[in-house]
């Protein structure tokens, strides 16, 4: 990667982040604006993704050795550890979000039971650290 195209990337990146935000902060004042800033920024970022990739990309075409070089196993591997780290840390978001929104809801009612709801909410994230450690026994044996 050159000079120019890394800082093209960086550019590119750091406009992705600095017009969705100056869009939100003079864009008119409703609920909307929101959703609107949102959307600028998914368009933004991207896009900036799509011409990063497009950059890197364009140079020498070096990914037929590395393809032929690389076995099924080894991709499958690969695939495996991203499997394991994104579903066992949707499934944990989902679990400390529940606890979580009940631990508060307790806690209104009840200010000693904040123990008690931490441990909760410290198991559900437990399922994310677990998918993790798999994923690195995974890329360990590759």
């Amino acid at each position: 990667m050159t000079l120019a195209t890394k800082s093209i990337f960086i550019a590119a990146l750091i406009l992705s982040i600095i017009i969705p935000f100056g869009y939100y902060l003079i864009g008119e004042k409703n609920k909307k604006r929101y959703k609107k800033t949102i959307g600028v920024n998914v368009f933004f970022f991207f896009s900036s993704l799509v011409i990063a990739s497009i950059m890197m990309l364009g140079g020498e075409v070096q990914a037929a050795d590395a393809a032929a070089a690389a076995s099924t196993a080894t991709g499958l591997g690969y695939l495996a550890a991203a499997l394991v780290t994104g579903l066992s840390c949707i499934g944990g978001g989902i679990a400390v979000a529940s606890a979580s929104s009940a631990a508060l809801g307790a806690l209104t009612e009840d200010s000693s039971v904040l123990g008690k709801s931490l441990i909760f909410v410290g198991l559900a994230e437990g399922v994310c650290l677990y998918g993790l450690i798999i994923s690195f026994m995974i890329l360990g044996k590759l």
